[in-house]
């Protein structure tokens, strides 16, 4: 299973929970599994099929430049970077 690590932005829909282990082959799958354990996860970083601009994923360290199609493998470290806001 991958492990996902997940932001503290995201605490209230995790209960607190820092880090998952899911199943799936790709990042848009590793979501809908994390979306099973956290109802409503999913749909604060997707939309219409696709990742929402103030969150980025990386994959064993790299960028997920395929977006949801990004393969995930078994033993794989996922984690979820919401952007940084702000500004003068």
């Amino acid at each position: 299973m991958a492990t996902v690590t997940i932001p503290l932005l995201l605490k209230d829909l995790t209960g607190g929970v820092r880090r998952a282990e899911v199943s799936g082959e790709n990042l848009g799958e590793i979501l809908r599994a994390l979306d099973g354990i956290f109802p409503g996860l999913e749909a604060k970083m997707v939309s219409e099929g696709k990742i929402l601009p103030y969150v980025t994923f990386t994959v064993d360290g790299a960028i997920a430049a395929r977006g949801l199609d990004t393969p995930v493998g078994p033993e794989s470290e996922v984690c979820i970077l919401p952007s940084m806001g702000g500004g003068c």
